[in-house]
């Protein structure tokens, strides 16, 4: 496999989710959007926000679903079946619980950790899990009752400034994520800590 061919930003649509914890993987494919003077456009035939672009010398389509969390899955599906673009060549960048603000990790398939967004994907997928992650660590509220309201929120602005750090950093390492020469950006990128 050549690498990814649709990256993915998971985040909720409209001003009032701006900047909240689940938009961190809609931001890093907004500033990869602008690091790559690429204009997204909303397409309704793809419940998103779309644009193409090359990055290392191969065409890659990026994606922000404009549907809600849940139903990120509907977006991605549209693209996959337009494009006839396979499950191992999606890679969806998304907030990750599991993991401290300032760090960040990538993952080949697995499951769904309870986020919604992938859950939908992995369902529209066929329930296919081989797709890639970029997961953007937002830290957890400690108790399971409090995470859909943690999620919604914007982070105080120091956790806010190590979430963009991790962005920018993992953004550094684009093309080689992309192309999926993972295991030097791996080492890295693992140990990195805004």
């Amino acid at each position: 496999m050549a690498g990814f061919r649709l990256l993915v930003g998971l985040g909720n649509p409209g001003s009032e989710y701006e900047n909240t914890r689940h938009n961190a993987g809609a931001q890093w494919i907004e500033a990869l959007a602008r690091m790559s003077q690429c204009s997204l456009r909303t397409e309704k035939k793809f419940f998103g926000q779309f644009g193409k672009v090359f990055i290392g010398g191969q065409e890659c389509y990026l994606l922000i679903p404009t549907t809600y969390m849940n139903l990120s899955g509907k977006a991605v599906q549209a693209v996959c079946q337009f494009y006839k673009i396979s499950p191992q060549e999606v890679l969806v960048v998304h907030d990750e619980l599991d993991i401290a603000p300032g760090t960040v990790k990538l993952k080949k398939s697995g499951g769904h950790g309870g986020h919604n967004g992938l859950k939908d994907i992995i369902s529209k997928l066929g329930n296919n899990r081989d797709f890639g992650r970029v997961r953007i660590g937002i830290g957890h509220p400690g108790h399971a009752s409090q995470v859909a309201s943690y999620v919604l929120k914007k982070a105080p602005s120091d956790e806010h400034q190590k979430i963009e750090q991790t962005i920018d950093e993992s953004l550094r390492y684009h093309t080689d994520i992309i192309a999926d020469n993972w295991s030097s950006v791996m080492n890295h990128l693992h140990s990195f800590k805004a």
